[in-house]
Parts: structure tokens; sequence; C-alpha cells
């Protein structure tokens, strides 16, 4: 579908943008790292699954290639503009009301810490209708409730287009509930991206 005026308008008013993925999302939200600009005058949050335990150099090969601010979440931290966070491993990302992050250890959702639904429906709670979210690849349904929430509070909601998708599995899930606002191509998620006005 087109990108017509009301997602424009609605992008452009967003805070916050969230990026939830799993499998067959890495070199997607790489790419989205590399294209955002330095002044995107917005908080970027990727909450991308990964093994357990496993020391991952995301942080690392993220910020090498990001022309924006990048860094993983730490407990506590106040939640700035033209920043992208990344959700630490074994950990759930949440953002209070006081503007800035929590890090939560309760149990994995979806066999996943960090979770999608958890940041997601975290960040419906504090920014409602300023807030945008793409829920892009994965192999299971985390992020669909999250998204839904999200929907729900006013936020703007993007599903990759499943047929789009390496795994098409988290992006249907939330497209089955009528989480997502929009479902658009990886094409159509760039243009968006590229919208800064």
């Amino acid at each position: 579908m087109a990108l017509d005026n009301n997602i424009r308008k609605r992008w452009q008013q967003a805070q916050v943008l969230l990026l939830g993925g799993s499998a067959g999302s890495f070199k997607l939200l790489f790419r989205m790292v590399k294209q955002l600009p330095e002044r995107f005058n917005k908080t970027v949050i990727i909450v991308i699954h990964r093994k357990k335990n496993f020391f991952s150099e995301i942080e690392k090969l993220f910020a090498e290639n990001s022309r924006m601010l990048l860094r993983e979440v730490s407990d506590k931290e106040p939640i700035r503009q033209n920043t992208i966070y990344i959700a630490p491993a074994n950990y759930h990302t949440l953002v209070e009301e006081e503007g800035f992050f929590s890090l939560d250890v309760s149990e994995a959702v979806w066999y996943s810490k960090p979770s999608i639904d958890v940041t997601f429906e975290s960040v419906a709670d504090v920014y409602n209708k300023s807030a945008a979210a793409i829920l892009l690849s994965g192999a299971n349904q985390d992020g669909a409730e999250g998204l839904l929430k999200l929907r729900q509070s006013g936020a703007l909601t993007i599903a990759q287009d499943p047929a789009d998708a390496e795994m098409a599995e988290m992006p249907q899930s939330a497209i089955d509930i009528q989480a997502a606002e929009y479902v658009l191509t990886t094409k159509e998620i760039f243009e968006l991206l590229e919208d800064t006005t």
C-alpha cells in the first residue's frame, strides 16, 4: 500500500519509535540503524531476541555503523531523543512515566528475555499516541499483543508484510489480531524512515 498522508502525519508526530524483531530481522535492523539520520528527532528502542547468556556483538556492530548515538539500555537511564537504545539480553526493558528506563528480571515471555511484548506494552502506557512501532520478521508471536495494546492506546502500529519477511509468523500474528494498522513492505518501511521532516 502507498504511504498515505495519515501515516506520514502520525509518523512525524511520534516521539518514540519501537522496532521489534527476532529470527530473520537482524539484517533489516542493521540496515535501518545505518539509514537513520543523526537528527532523527525521535527516541529509537530496539528489542531483538538473542540467546540467553550468549555474548552479543550486536551493540558494537550497530554502533560502528550508526549516525545516531547508540547504546545498550541501562537501568534507571534517562530516555533521550536522537538516541538508539538496544534492549539488553536477559532482562525485560520497560519505560517509566518519569522518563527513564527500568530493567526487569521476571520470567521470559514467549521464551524470550528481552520480550517485545513487555517493552511495547510499557511504552503504550507512557507514550500513547506519541509512539510508533514496527514489528518485523520473527518465528514466534512475541510482539503481537504489545502491538495491539499500542494500537488501542492511539500509537501508530506497523507490521512488516509477512510475504516480505524472512520469518512470517511474528508479523502475521500481529495482523491476525488486528494489531497492525498498516502492513508495509520492506521498501515502504525504508521510505517511512527517510521521512524526517
